[in-house]
């Protein structure tokens, strides 16, 4: 099949684009990496009747650190990301979910913040950004907001977030001295999109006690889920087996999954709780210093 006609747009400037968005309202979509927009275009489960491309619009991309945040552009591409050596080096969780997202084509042109807003349970960023507690700074048309994930997702592949708003970066916060992440993702095959996967970050202080956790869970419920009392669970504890052991069953409480192809529920559940203790395990050896 090929996609319904459309009008197409490439404007260079933020305010040319918010503009856009204002005068088509519903039917225009904004077009950034377009790895899930195209195909669902092809296939006419979308037919926008705007494109409003955003790559000719310079500043959107980039990883950098500044103002006591980690900041990633709008427009920084899964492989910006995954190749990043300040991302390797200070930001393991983040590295290690960029380098298993789908194919290198899909990482080369695939967007962090075009995946946050397609919304799909089974996208990793929705659990890494969940485990970080990220910002999405956004633009529409009563200006400038940030919105915390944690009130991005509101079911499938859907946000949030209004037709005429646009998302310009995303902001986590800066890594601690003893800071520390892991992404576990269980797939059929490379490339596939995961059966159940978690993303894990300890921030430990000085004697080794977690001050603070985050825990993310991608493909098992309507959205990516945030496992809170399993970061309770960590909280003011040392990360030794007994901690782990509680926050990892209670992750896979949290879990909420369906019987497919990929497994029933009991298993998918089941390895909630087993990913949960690699990816904890492995987060606090990075956080103390052995990763």
């Amino acid at each position: 099949m090929i996609p319904a006609a459309f009008d197409y747009h490439a404007p260079t400037s933020l305010d040319e684009a918010l503009s856009l968005l204002a005068a088509h309202g519903d039917e225009a979509k904004v077009l950034a990496g377009g790895q899930s927009l195209i195909p669902m275009m092809r296939f006419r489960l979308a037919e926008p009747g705007v494109l409003v491309d955003l790559n000719h619009i310079e500043g959107m991309a980039g990883v950098t650190e500044e103002d006591g945040h980690l900041w990633i552009g709008a427009l920084t591409r899964h492989a910006e990301v995954e190749r990043s050596d300040l991302v390797r080096k200070r930001y393991p969780l983040l590295h290690e979910a960029a380098s298993v997202i789908a194919d290198p084509i899909v990482r080369n042109r695939g967007t962090v913040a075009g995946s946050l807003v397609h919304a799909d349970p089974a996208g990793d960023w929705g659990a890494v950004m969940l485990a970080c507690g990220a910002e999405l700074e956004v633009h529409g048309p009563d200006g400038q907001r940030m919105v915390p994930i944690d009130e991005l997702f509101v079911t499938t592949f859907m946000t949030s977030l209004s037709p005429g708003d646009i998302v310009t970066g995303i902001k986590l916060p800066i890594a601690g001295k003893r800071s520390g992440g892991a992404y576990e993702k269980l797939e059929r095959k490379v490339g596939d999109f995961a059966t159940v996967a978690v993303a894990a970050r300890l921030e430990l202080d000085d004697d080794g006690v977690c001050s603070a956790a985050g825990i993310g869970l991608t493909a098992v419920g309507a959205t990516n889920l945030r496992a809170q009392d399993a970061e309770k669970a960590l909280i003011g504890k040392k990360p030794d087996e007994a901690a782990i052991d509680a926050a990892s069953r209670a992750a896979a409480e949290a879990a909420s999954p369906t019987a497919d192809n990929r497994g029933s529920v009991e298993y998918k559940r089941d390895m909630v709780r087993v990913l949960s203790a690699r990816a904890l395990r492995r987060a606090a050896a990075h956080a103390g210093g052995e990763g």
